[in-house]
């Protein structure tokens, strides 16, 4: 019960950081000085937070020699997929932009799972656990793309030329989100790993964020080269809740972290898809951190249904 509110509740935090840093980027102008920013704040809050509990900062060189190289690049994945969210929001609507990106977290982590892969605990796709992740799909779509489906088709029937073009258009967009998924959900088995080797969740999640504080560092220089960006939020007076995405990441990681050792990438990946999904449509019916306001429609909480439905089935059939 516990660990299932812990997935909820970090995936309706990572819903309300997509919306928040999708906000400091418009202050900040740059995807990826929006991204550094997200992540150094997120490596601070780890931080502070070791010196709290009176964790050690220090690794052992045995570790670095023994282990594989892989184990240190959850950070990276975290670094593309952010960026890629922040990027994708214009392109292809906060609709998708949350949508593609689960549906490559589902198909990884089942992967993962079935396969073992980075060291993970192997759990084989058999008969209930194939059927509980169809409904986790089938609710994703009712409750993220099936409006949006029927209503972009009553759109291309009036304007089909222009329709067809953007689609097209849309599609290598597409593609990236679903990869980006993907390595969303190898962070997640990555970061477990870690969290065993070094026998401590927080250790792994802000070597994670160091690591992609580092790497986002490095882009921003080569890529903007310069951090003036940052004075817009200031001139501007922007919120201050624009400041407050790498907090939530940082929590994201850290029980993520957690949970992967207790269950498994597979569910751990769902609980916080179906927390994700339930934080979209709670920031948009609220109309919270800038975003447009809207109804929730009954077509998604039925989405939210079978999503909860194929997650009882996976974790307790």
């Amino acid at each position: 019960m516990i660990t299932g509110l812990l997935g909820i509740g970090i995936g309706i935090g990572l819903a309300m950081q997509t919306a928040v840093n999708s906000r400091l980027r418009k202050f900040v102008i740059s995807p990826y000085l929006a991204s550094m920013v997200s992540f150094f704040i997120g490596t601070l809050f780890l931080a502070i937070t070791m010196l709290i509990i009176g964790e050690p900062f220090g690794i052992s060189i045995n570790i670095f020699v023994k282990e594989p190289i892989w184990l240190w690049f959850g950070g990276f994945c975290g670094v593309i997929f952010l960026t890629v969210n922040i990027l994708l929001f214009p392109k292809i609507g906060s609709i998708q932009t949350t949508a593609l990106p689960i549906l490559g977290q589902i198909i990884m982590g089942i992967l993962i799972d079935h396969f073992g892969w980075f060291r993970s605990m192997k759990q084989p796709l058999d008969l209930h656990r194939a059927l509980g992740v169809i409904l986790v799909l089938a609710g994703v779509f009712f409750a993220v793309a099936l409006q949006d489906v029927l209503s972009k088709r009553r759109t291309n029937t009036i304007n089909a030329p222009t329709a067809h073009k953007s689609q097209a258009n849309q599609w290598i967009w597409r593609l990236i989100g679903i990869c980006a998924g993907m390595l969303l959900a190898v962070q997640v088995a990555i970061n477990g790993k870690l969290g065993s080797t070094l026998n401590s969740p927080v250790r792994a999640a802000f070597v994670s964020f160091l690591v992609g504080t580092l790497t986002l560092i490095v882009v921003t220089s080569l890529e903007e080269r310069t951090f003036a960006g940052l004075n817009n939020a200031f001139k501007q007076k922007a919120p201050w809740w624009i400041w407050i995405g790498g907090i939530l990441g940082g929590l994201y990681v850290l029980i993520n972290v957690h949970l992967v050792g207790q269950i498994g990438t597979g569910q751990t990946v769902m609980l916080v898809l179906f927390g994700q999904v339930t934080g979209s449509l709670f920031v948009e019916r609220l109309g919270l951190f800038g975003s447009t306001k809207n109804k929730i429609a009954l077509v998604k909480i039925i989405g939210l249904i079978l999503m909860l439905a194929g997650i009882i089935i996976v974790k307790l059939l």
